[in-house]
């Protein structure tokens, strides 16, 4: 399970976990020029499969071979591949920026006031937006420290956390310098093709249907893995792992009518926005979204009845006040509670000191409920705990920007079993969910797993 351990206060969570429970066992697969190719059961002598890893792919027609990336010889039976997300990147073993030893979670919550902070901080001064952020700071902080605190004793016990980790981490993280094949410029040229118009009659192509697929289809419509076993995709020559039982469409914010050709209706929409920041202007990591753009997002059209959103906020508490007091209202959404993904190392203490002006350990998670018919909210509400307030996801961190952590396990016993989950601006599938942006392969890319064995 992903969620390690539960508490009033909220969840500590296994991220590398969740993702490595997604199954990613695939089949053996055939490689086909250009476009987008699939995997494919072996079953005879002469079948072979091309494995991608991070090392380099060697294969030899001159018999069967053992090995990552070697070709797989089988006979009258299935060779399946199982991958595993590489774990260097949760080695996340010693803070980003040191606190004091009077911020160690282990020594107590000091009482920090705002004026104390603004005076031994800095000596400028302030302007508004940092007042308003250190004022929200100052009144979640104790719920943060204690919360924080609560549970990762609990990992501690447990074994799941290690306070001695910071001294024995020896592996180095090493990211890969160039991954991917720039889906958000593939998004930019599809925009040369023909327009999808609500009329089109293809809403949905099935990974289990053809063994290659165009580039033109993946982008025009909804893919679609509901087999029970991963699928191998190549796209532009760069192999992305698809998760059994999900799926996704590979478009930018001005190409969503594939989506809503899906005709599908979603109990649970979680949002990722790419909000406008200085750092992101600075260092051109993607491209972001004005506030009036993202009020543009079709979230009704998408939205069942009573259908619970939750929108990620950085700490601008600009970006807070719109999602409260602009977006939900525009959306018809109800603010119902704010909760806090809390970053720590695998030590168990913050990523960050937690009264950093620069940049918080932690980041806000605003959830509501879509507001129509009365007697529908009652009847999908039956069975499920109300959403309560103020609570906090705990978890190390990936050290690739912008992978967060996963919500199916903490948002289970709010929801009923077997609803329809989407996620909007999303970097990574996972099972059960449809998933949507301009890099929604971006984590899938095979180079951040490692083929752990061949079965």
């Amino acid at each position: 399970m992903s969620v390690v351990h539960r508490l009033t206060a909220g969840w500590l969570v296994d991220h590398l976990s969740f993702i490595n429970q997604c199954g990613y066992e695939v089949c053996d697969s055939f490689t086909y020029p250009g476009g987008v190719s699939l995997t494919a059961s072996v079953t005879s002598v002469g079948d072979y499969c091309h494995a991608s890893t991070f090392a380099a792919t060697s294969s030899s027609r001159d018999g069967p071979t053992r090995g990552l990336g070697d070709v797989i010889e089988t006979e009258g039976k299935t060779a399946t591949k199982r991958y595993v997300f590489r774990e260097e990147f949760f080695d996340i073993f010693k803070p980003h920026i040191a606190g004091g030893p009077e911020e160690q979670l282990w020594q107590g919550c000091p009482e920090v006031s705002l004026k104390e902070v603004t005076k031994r901080k800095r000596k400028c001064v302030f302007n508004q937006g940092e007042l308003d952020a250190l004022e929200y700071h100052s009144k979640v902080r104790k719920l943060i420290w204690e919360g924080t605190f609560h549970l990762v004793q609990e990992g501690l016990k447990s074994g799941f956390l290690h306070r001695a980790t910071a001294e024995l981490s020896c592996r180095k993280n090493v990211v890969p310098g160039h991954v991917g094949c720039g889906l958000a410029g593939l998004c930019e040229m599809a925009k040369q093709l023909p327009a999808v118009n609500e009329s089109d009659h293809q809403a949905v192509h099935l990974l289990d249907d053809e063994i290659s697929v165009p580039e033109q289809d993946l982008l025009s419509c909804v893919t679609e893995n509901s087999s029970s076993s991963a699928k191998i995709v190549v796209l532009m020559g760069q192999k992305y792992l698809v998760p059994p039982k999900s799926s996704f469409l590979l478009s930018d914010v001005s190409c969503l009518q594939p989506l809503l050709n899906y005709k599908k209706k979603y109990d649970v929409i979680v949002i990722d926005p790419p909000w406008e920041n200085k750092s992101v202007k600075r260092s051109n990591r993607y491209s972001y979204l004005s506030s009036w753009q993202i009020k543009q997002i079709p979230v009704p059209a998408l939205a069942a009845s009573n259908c619970l959103v939750v929108t990620w906020v950085t700490n601008r508490q600009k970006h807070l006040r719109f999602v409260k007091d602009e977006l939900y209202p525009h959306w018809s959404v109800k603010t119902l509670a704010e909760w806090h993904w809390v970053k720590i190392t695998r030590a168990g203490e913050f990523v960050l000191p937690l009264d950093s002006l620069h940049k918080k350990p932690y980041e806000v998670l605003i959830l509501g409920r879509v507001q129509g018919d009365v007697k529908e909210a009652l009847r999908k509400s039956e069975d499920v705990l109300p959403i309560p307030e103020h609570k906090l996801i705990v978890s190390i961190p990936c050290s690739l920007h912008s992978h967060k952590p996963p919500l199916t396990a903490v948002l289970a016993e709010f929801i009923k079993p077997d609803v329809e989950c989407l996620e909007l601006f999303a970097r990574n599938l996972q099972p059960g969910w449809t998933s949507w942006g301009n890099e929604v392969l971006k984590f899938q890319h095979i180079d951040y797993f490692t083929l752990l064995q061949n079965e």
